[in-house]
């Protein structure tokens, strides 16, 4: 895969990167047959994520390998991380904040049992990168991003790979009151206990999947479902994320 991640990144830095031409800043102009060549450099890369990263531990979903499969996780992280962007950790978006690990990603998709038509809420848009799955599989996306730079950049990707996605920036930690209940909410920062605005915003026989615990150390990864007025809570694991931030 190395190889091939380094033949997208040459390719993609010649069909997208400025040069100077005679004290003007010029970019190549897109559709060329380079771009085409990183492009394919870039798909076969993200076949070889999902069959080696994803399917390969277990995730058998059908809807969820298709979607990770599509989605071009390389417009979703910076460019000087193109040679890493489908490789099997996180990387660093800015703002001290990551896109995850695409195997994490797969795997909280997954539990969310997302349904076409079905209403789901994620916190932490991040680099926009796990919502364009979810606008894979269901056309009610909202997500909620606390930092305004991410959150719009976020955005812009979205728009322009023609994801429809409701995008707010705002503290997650309190959900999207005005377009609740959510038939599934995922959570893709860490808080240090459930916040409880979110339970209330899942629909009945709706699931959240959401790490907690203290930033900087492992947490554990929830599934918890709401039964009525009942919560029923299932461990999924280890995991590390960036602490969910704002006044809790």
């Amino acid at each position: 895969m190395r190889q091939l991640l380094a033949v997208g990144l040459l390719l993609l830095m010649a069909f997208s990167g400025c040069v100077q031409q005679g004290g003007a800043t010029v970019t190549p102009t897109p559709g060329s047959a380079l771009e085409n060549e990183a492009e394919a450099a870039f798909a076969e890369a993200r076949k070889e994520m999902v069959e080696e990263q994803i399917q390969a531990r277990g995730i058998s979903d059908p809807s969820v390998l298709s979607a990770m499969a599509t989605v071009p996780r390389h417009r979703f992280v910076l460019q000087g991380n193109l040679s890493q962007a489908y490789a099997d950790h996180p990387l660093p978006i800015g703002h001290g904040q990551t896109i995850s690990q695409p195997y994490i990603v797969a795997l909280m998709t997954q539990h969310l049992a997302l349904q076409p038509g079905q209403k789901v809420l994620e916190i932490g848009t991040g680099s926009g990168y796990q919502a364009a799955i979810l606008a894979e599989l269901t056309d009610q996306v909202y997500t909620v991003e606390i930092i305004e730079p991410l959150g719009q950049q976020a955005e812009a990707t979205l728009k322009k790979l023609g994801y429809n996605v409701h995008c707010k920036v705002d503290d997650g930690y309190y959900g999207w009151p005005e377009y609740a209940p959510f038939d599934v909410i995922i959570v893709t920062c860490a808080p240090d206990h459930v916040p409880q605005p979110l339970i209330r915003q899942l629909k009945d026989g709706g699931r959240l999947v959401v790490p907690v615990g203290p930033p900087g150390h492992y947490q554990t990864l929830w599934l918890i479902e709401r039964k009525g007025e009942q919560v029923h809570s299932t461990n999924l694991g280890g995991v590390l994320f960036v602490p969910m931030l704002g006044e809790h």
